[in-house]
């Protein structure tokens, strides 16, 4: 049997942040593979630089020092312009907060990723559909946010992250904002994407029950790392 190719490469990172005179490194010398396929829980206490970590691994902020390679490709090296277009065709993004916007239905807020590439306005609609019925939403389309619960809403969502077919999806504290049932039913979600379609999903949480329908965790303290296998 082939071995899994990694798909995210961390080597050494480290982050700074300078408030004033002061000297904040959030991130002290990180290691981490994560294979194509996997589904990652991110967790530690507030402070311990999981969300940082996550930012780096999407694209969303860049290393003091260190490398961060997604695909064979060190997005540390980009440009801005260059990192907002990786993003765009390679991560989908899910939070907390669901940050929807209100005046559009929930097909055209999933819509909204496609409207930077080159599809016209019926396959951008098509596409749109597809995410939908995947996230089990299909009789929402038209439904504007306030029309829908929470769970419904962040299945929305999901739906617009992943509605441009992209390599990684990265979750910060996906259920935070949900009760427990409706929680598992958005885990079982993002679970079903890692395991039936190949999605390779990292997730910020600091809900053990939520870790738990990851294959691993990786539990972060102060900026440094300690990883624990979790049975897939």
């Amino acid at each position: 049997m082939s071995a899994v190719p990694t798909l995210v490469e961390i080597r050494g990172v480290t982050k700074v942040y300078k408030r004033g005179r002061e000297r904040i490194e959030v991130l002290h010398g990180i290691d981490l593979d994560i294979p194509s396929g996997d589904f990652v829980a991110l967790m530690g206490p507030s402070g311990s630089g999981k969300t940082t970590l996550l930012n780096l691994i999407g694209g969303l902020d860049t290393p003091t020092g260190g490398s961060v390679t997604v695909e064979g490709r060190r997005i540390d090296q980009l440009s801005g312009g260059e990192l907002a277009a990786w993003r765009a065709g390679h991560v989908g993004f899910v939070f907390q907060f669901y940050n929807l916007l209100p005046a559009l239905s929930a097909q055209r807020n999933v819509e909204l990723p496609l409207l930077l590439t080159d599809l016209s306005a019926a396959e951008r609609r098509r596409r749109a559909r597809i995410a939908l019925t995947l996230v089990g939403l299909e009789d929402r389309a038209r439904h504007k946010p306030r029309e829908l619960s929470g769970g419904q809403e962040q299945r929305v969502a999901i739906a617009r992250a992943i509605v441009s077919d992209p390599t990684l999806l990265v979750c910060d504290e996906p259920t935070g904002d949900l009760d427990r049932a409706t929680a598992d039913e958005v885990l079982r979600l993002i679970q079903t994407l890692n395991r039936e379609h190949g999605k390779t999903v990292v997730m910020v949480t600091h809900d053990p029950k939520a870790a738990e329908y990851a294959r691993r965790r990786v539990h972060l303290d102060k900026g440094t790392m300690t990883a624990e296998p979790v049975p897939a």
